[in-house]
This record gives C-alpha cells, sequence and structure tokens, in this order.
C-alpha cells in the first residue's frame, strides 16, 4: 500500500458484506452431552439455541479468506485493488504472523497492508475505525475489515460458564471512499477501554506473562475464562453509555435510528440495553439464536443476515455498537450506502 494525504474530502463508505461460517452445527441438546446443562438452561440466560464449530483441520483465515472472497466478489473489487486488509480477531492462527498477511497471501491482495486488531468482540467497531480513518486522510481507498474467529479452539469444552456462548464465523465490510458531497458514510465513532477490568475476560496463558514453553500449567489456563457477573455489569453499562455519548455528540435522537446491530453476546445484555436507549425490538436486529457469541465476527454476520431479511435497506442509519475483552467498548452510526 502507498498512500499519500491530499486535499480531496473524502469519506469512508461501507459498500460490501460478506459472512463465512463453519458446516458443524452445535446445538444445547449436544452440549448437555458433555457438561451439566440443559437446554432450558442455556437458553433462558443466554438466548443461545446454537452455534457453529470449525473443522479439525480449520482455523481462523481459513473462514477469513472464504469470507473475503465473498466480499469482493459482491463488490465486483479485484483482490489487487485492496489497498488494506485489517482482521480484529481474538482467536488469530498464531501470536504471529498476523493472521490478516496470511489472507491476505491467501486471496491474492499482494498489494495491500494487513494487520490484525486485538481488541475482543469490540474489535470489528475498532477496525471500522480505523479503516475509516485510513480513507478520510487520504492514505488508503479500499480497506476490507473482517472479524474472524475460531473461539472454539481456545474454549474449554468442559467449562459450562463458557462453553456454552461461544461459537464460530468470519464476517467483515469493505469501506471505499467517496467524495463527501456524494455520501454520508460514518457519521462519528465512539471507542473506549477499561484495563482495570482486563482479567475479568483472558486467555492467561500462551504469551509473555505466561508463555507456553513455561508450563506445565492446568490446560484450562490456555482458554477463555471469565467472571461473568463482572463482564454482565460492564456490559449492561458501556452498552447504553456509548451510544447515548454518540447520539448526543452528533445531536442525534434515537429515532433517527433506521436499526441497531448489537454485539451478539447474551440476550439479557441486549434486552437492557434496549430498554435503557428506547429503541423498539422492531429496529433491533438479533441472530444470537443461531451463532452464539462469534467476537468480533458478530456484528457483521448480524448486519448481512439483516439485510437478507429485509431490515437493512440502502440509505438506512444503522447504529453498530459492541464490548469486549480489554475491557473494551466502542459503537459508531453510519448510513449503509451499498454500490
Amino acid at each position: 500500500m502507498i498512500g499519500v494525504r491530499n486535499g480531496a474530502r473524502r469519506r469512508a463508505r461501507l459498500v460490501a458484506l460478506g459472512a463465512e461460517v463453519p458446516e458443524r452445527v452445535v446445538t444445547n441438546a449436544d452440549m448437555a452431552k458433555v457438561v451439566d446443562t440443559t437446554d432450558e438452561w442455556i437458553y433462558s440466560r443466554t438466548g443461545i439455541k446454537e452455534r457453529r464449530f470449525v473443522a479439525d483441520d480449520e482455523a481462523a483465515s481459513d473462514l477469513a479468506a472464504r469470507a473475503a472472497e465473498k466480499i469482493l466478489t459482491e463488490a465486483g473489487m479485484d483482490p489487487l485493488e485492496l489497498d488494506t486488509l485489517i482482521i480484529p480477531t481474538a482467536s488469530p492462527d498464531h501470536l504471529f504472523p498476523a493472521t490478516a498477511t496470511l489472507v491476505a497471501d491467501r486471496i491474492g491482495a499482494h498489494r495491500a497492508a494487513a494487520f490484525d486488531i486485538l481488541a475482543g468482540c469490540t474489535g470489528f467497531i475498532y477496525g471500522l475505525a480505523q479503516g475509516t480513518a485510513l480513507i478520510e486522510s487520504g492514505l488508503a481507498s479500499n480497506v476490507l475489515v473482517l472479524g474472524a474467529e475460531a473461539l472454539t479452539r481456545i474454549t474449554d469444552q468442559t467449562d459450562r460458564r463458557t462453553c456454552v456462548l461461544f461459537g464460530d464465523a468470519a464476517a467483515g465490510a469493505l469501506l471505499v471512499g467517496a467524495p463527501e458531497d456524494e455520501v454520508t458514510g460514518f457519521l462519528g465513532f465512539e471507542l473506549g477501554a477499561d484495563g482495570s477490568g482486563g482479567l475479568d475476560l483472558v486467555v492467561p496463558a500462551g504469551g509473555s506473562r505466561m508463555p507456553a514453553q513455561s508450563g506445565p500449567y492446568e490446560p484450562a489456563q490456555s482458554c477463555i475464562q471469565m467472571n461473568g457477573r463482572e463482564v454482565f455489569k460492564f456490559a449492561t453499562r458501556v452498552m447504553v453509555d456509548s451510544c447515548t455519548k454518540l447520539l448526543e455528540a452528533l445531536e442525534m435522537h434515537v429515532d433517527e435510528i433506521d436499526l441497531l446491530v448489537p454485539h451478539q453476546a447474551n440476550q439479557r445484555i441486549i434486552d437492557h440495553a434496549i430498554s435503557r436507549l428506547g429503541i423498539p425490538p422492531e429496529k433491533v436486529f438479533n441472530n444470537l439464536e443461531r451463532y452464539g457469541n462469534t467476537s468480533s465476527a458478530s456484528i457483521p454476520l448480524a448486519m448481512l443476515e439483516a439485510r437478507e431479511a429485509g431490515l437493512l435497506a440502502p440509505g438506512d442509519v444503522t447504529l453498530l455498537v459492541g464490548f469486549g475483552a480489554g475491557l473494551t467498548w466502542g459503537s459508531t452510526i453510519m448510513r449503509y450506502e451499498p454500490t
């Protein structure tokens, strides 16, 4: 990628969506065969009925490459036209190289800069902010932001507190630059982080704090560990606060929002947020029941399915909001303006 700042005023515009989910469906009944739980227990507490698991020979990059090809096909764009590939992921193939570099090579995006973002389930919002900044500064014209997760690879499938929550998927969006007098694009972002709660949602082992070679340690320490009570309290607060701050900064009223697409983590959290914000349920899209929490892939996957269901149309003003490990949060308001 070669980018030079210039005087042209451009806006980043979301023009295409795409996703890839694994073939294997794991229902709550399947989970009950492994851990002490029931379909009723899981659904009443989370809103999840089933989720997808990657195959034994699949990783995050495999899902991401297939999703990327779908997005570029929808946009009619050659991979060589991509300036930047950003992959938010909490379950990369490796600590390094970045999963984005592997995917760029797989899809033939040989002219693109490529890097990962580690912001947990908020990663897609962070990635949209980064892509928007690159385009509107003149440093890029075409940016692909693609959440890619193989979370079941880092989940302890014997831990009832976490194993019922997570699923695998890749989904994302293509951003392109357009003259500011022709499109609306992204109106604004509200991003934040609170590292004091970082250990409430963590994979303890595998980094420099607890290196892989420092074992032996319990296998669960290389898997997701979560303080569910604290994460729930955090999520219910920041989802509302982030959206409210962004609406106020833009001098917008919630009635101006055509569709809310929240991070798909827990139905109780979503219900709390829309009640506090005063958004009617018919303006909120939810596919949590079918996929569980797919982290950075959850918002773009939900956007795609909302479009397929006729709930996201060109010109719609859309509010996206997420929260995740870090602890992080973020929201954005955009107008959907596809090619």
